[in-house]
Parts: structure tokens; C-alpha cells; sequence
């Protein structure tokens, strides 16, 4: 079984790299706007922000550690908050270009894909018959020939450059069964150490449907893999979103919610910010008579190095 949860991590993915401007006029795409709703989003209730960059003068994906530098220093300053800075990047980023805001800013955790797989974002185009951007379609149309790649080899260079070299933890993400399998191999090896910090991940088109037995399924594998070795979180796409981090509260596990992960507060509903979406999700915590964690009690729940470490 995971280790006992005495207190929910609520993790918000502020912008990511799926969903396009085009989609939503509240997906925070600027500097300015990164910062703005990562503070608010912590304010709500956030223990852990994970973050993306994005180009400030089209909202494209960017790798950019300059970037990067534009709001990590603000988001620190005025908040407690955790900040995790992704290693998946964006759809056609080289391994290389992944790490490159990770690697630059020592965060004290980052994200790791545990495997590669395919990433259809393709879908999308049929429910939008104009783009803001050139870039959009063709980002989303390519998904259709694309297979994110996170082979072991790059796993073992982000856990010797990033793990090793800068002291960060990782949220690692698991899209598919043998994604846990992939954890529990570099485990047995000793390249990760406990408490692992376990995001399974639900609705993505490539990997493991959203369908409630596989939230069962995947929990039961991971407890049989790990054991108490690690904190349990559940992350779903779209709609899927609420209802399965509600699920893995009541299963004794922590949420995470955000525009990276959904545009929506409900049913045709545009979320106005992730503030909102941690608000709800918080909301129905407290209903359960859950209490939610604060920046602190994460740090020590994941054996954090402290904010006072990073590099920004």
C-alpha cells in the first residue's frame, strides 16, 4: 500500500504543452501571465506548481531557459509554493532541450515521463475550424506520426544530471501500466531512491484510458511494486479531470488539477483560471473531511531539498 497520506498534495499545472491559445482565452501564456496564475493557484490552496514555458508572442511550447528565468523568481518570491519544472517539454523537443530550464534552474522537483509512448492531440483539430496561430494545426496534426520518446537511457541521464547534479525529486508520470513496471526497474537499480512521488495519468490518447478500473488497476500494481515506498496522485484529461482526483482522494491519494490537464471547471464550463480549478477541487477535499497540505508539509512528505536550494 502507499505510504500514509495524512494530508492531500494538491499539484496545479498551470499552461503545459497540450492544449493551444486558440483553445481558451484564460491559458496563461506570457511571463506575466505564468507567474500571475501559478502565485494564485498557490493562494488557492497548491502545494506543488508545475510549469512550462511558453514563446510570450505566440503561446508556443519553448525550452528556453531564459524564459523560464522570467517568472520562476517571481512565482518564489511571492509564494511557499513548490515549483516543478517539466522534462517532457513539448511535442518534437529533443531530450536535451527538455532538461534545458531544469537543468539551469535546480529546481526542487521536476517532472519524468517513465516511458515512451504515443501522444495523439490530433482529435482536437475537428472542434475548432479557425487558429490563432499558424503553428496550432500543425502542432496538432502532427501528433498523429509522434511518439514521445523517454527511453531508459534518457531516464538514467535525467536521474544522473538532475537527480545527482542538482539534488531535485520527481514527480514521475506514469501513462500506462508498464510505465510503473519502468519506476520499479530503476528502483531495484538504486537510480531512484523513496518516497517516490507517483502521477498516474488517465485519458491521454496513447495511453491508459480513463475508465475507473484502471485507476483501481494502476494503484494496485504500484502497491504491489512499491509498497509504502511511495505517495500516490491521479491526474486525468478533460473532463475526466475532477472525477478522478476525487477518486484518488477517497483512495487515500493526492490530486493534481490545472489547464495544462483540462480547460474546463465543468460541463461546457472554461475553468476562468487554475485558481478556480484548485478552489473546486480543494472545496470537495474539505467536504470529504480531507485536509489539504501546505508547501511545507509537501516538502517533507517528498524529502525535498528546500527552496533555499534551487538555483533561481
Amino acid at each position: 500500500m502507499a505510504a500514509k497520506r495524512d494530508k492531500v498534495i494538491i499539484t496545479c499545472a498551470v499552461t503545459g504543452s497540450i492544449h493551444t491559445p486558440t483553445m481558451t482565452p484564460h491559458l496563461p501564456i506570457t511571463p506575466d501571465e505564468i507567474a500571475r496564475a501559478s502565485i494564485e493557484a498557490a493562494e488557492a490552496g497548491a502545494a506543488i506548481i508545475h510549469l512550462h514555458a511558453r514563446d510570450p508572442e505566440n503561446g508556443r511550447p519553448t525550452p528556453s531557459p531564459d524564459v523560464f528565468m522570467q517568472f520562476l523568481p517571481r512565482i518564489k518570491q511571492a509564494s511557499d509554493a513548490v515549483l516543478n519544472i517539466t522534462t517532457g517539454g513539448g511535442h518534437g523537443m529533443t531530450v536535451e532541450e527538455r532538461m534545458a530550464g531544469a537543468l539551469h534552474a535546480k529546481p526542487e522537483m521536476a517532472t519524468c515521463n517513465m516511458g515512451s509512448i504515443n501522444f495523439g492531440l490530433y482529435p482536437m483539430l475537428d472542434r475548432y475550424k479557425t487558429f490563432k496561430h499558424d503553428w496550432e494545426p500543425k502542432h496538432l496534426e502532427a501528433s498523429r506520426d509522434f511518439v514521445f520518446s523517454n527511453t531508459f537511457k534518457s531516464i538514467e541521464t535525467m536521474m544522473k544530471r538532475l537527480g545527482e547534479g542538482c539534488g531535485t525529486r520527481f514527480e514521475f508520470e506514469c501513462y500506462d501500466v508498464g510505465h510503473l513496471y519502468n519506476l520499479a526497474h530503476f528502483l531495484d537499480r538504486k537510480i531512484v531512491r523513496p518516497p517516490l512521488f507517483v502521477q498516474t495519468i488517465f485519458g491521454i490518447l496513447g495511453g491508459i484510458g480513463a475508465d475507473t478500473e484502471n485507476v483501481t488497476h494502476m494503484k494496485r500494481i504500484a502497491d504491489k511494486l512499491f509498497g509504502d515506498q511511495y505517495y500516490w496522485s491521479v491526474l486525468a484529461a478533460g473532463r475526466h479531470q475532477l472525477p478522478f482526483v476525487t477518486m484518488s482522494a477517497i483512495m487515500g491519494g493526492n490530486v493534481r488539477v490545472g489547464l495544462e490537464d483540462s480547460i474546463y471547471l465543468g460541463k461546457g464550463q472554461l475553468a476562468p483560471s487554475n485558481a478556480a480549478q484548485v478552489a473546486r477541487i480543494r472545496a470537495i477535499l474539505e467536504n470529504l473531511s480531507l485536509e489539504v497540505a501546505t508547501p511545507g508539509e509537501a516538502r517533507a512528505m517528498l524529502d525535498l531539498k528546500g527552496g533555499d536550494q534551487v538555483a533561481f
